[in-house]
């Protein structure tokens, strides 16, 4: 079974490529862009889209929904552009035990029926456990709201797979992947940072 490119075993190193890809777009969301003709100049995400402090100990509320929001709104970032949230589970927990969320008075969308948020304030919301923890504060997790062509993943070699026996290993089955990837932010308008404590 695992020759077959449908098993589990090669299901999982499939898996394993996504996360990759979701590894480098969540750096490059927050990480430092290269800039100019060349690429020779390096633009941090600056501080006025960091407006959450690591100071404040609370985790993610509507008032820091509504600050990214308006951020994007006042920098004239296009409306019509898709808006997404990405957050850990906690993020999405901290949401769920919201008032304005889970109550059909402020919101069509039936959050604590289906536990889970989907869309809110006009951002789809994307769950991963891959986020990084703020370097300053240990207790903070690092999301973002960001819109659909804020970030550009590059794809230099296409997912390249094998799967084949090893002579040298009692004829074991290999499963190997690669690629060759990189992803850049566009604009920094378009990028908000939003500590949330845990």
């Amino acid at each position: 079974m695992l020759i077959d490119p449908t098993s589990t075993y090669a299901r999982a190193a499939a898996a394993a490529m996504g996360r990759s890809m979701d590894d480098v777009i969540i750096s490059a969301l927050g990480g430092t862009a290269s800039t100019g003709v060349s690429g020779g100049t390096s633009t941090a995400l600056p501080s006025a889209q960091k407006p959450f402090s690591s100071s404040q100990s609370d985790g993610m509320t509507v008032a820091k929904l509504l600050e990214a929001k308006k951020l994007m709104d006042l920098a004239d970032v296009d409306p019509s552009l898709k808006r997404y949230v990405v957050c850990s589970p906690t993020q999405i927990s901290d949401l769920l035990n919201t008032t304005e969320v889970k109550s059909s008075d402020f919101n069509t969308v039936k959050a604590l029926a289906q536990g889970s948020v989907n869309s809110f304030l006009g951002f789809e919301f994307i769950m991963s456990n891959r986020l990084s923890l703020d370097a300053t504060n240990t207790d903070d997790r690092l999301c973002y709201a960001f819109t659909e062509d804020a970030i550009k993943l590059a794809v230099g070699k296409d997912v390249q797979a094998k799967i084949s026996e090893r002579a040298d290993k009692s004829y074991s089955t290999q499963v190997y992947y690669c690629m060759s990837i990189g992803a850049v932010r566009m604009e920094e308008v378009k990028v908000v940072e939003i500590a949330c404590d845990e």
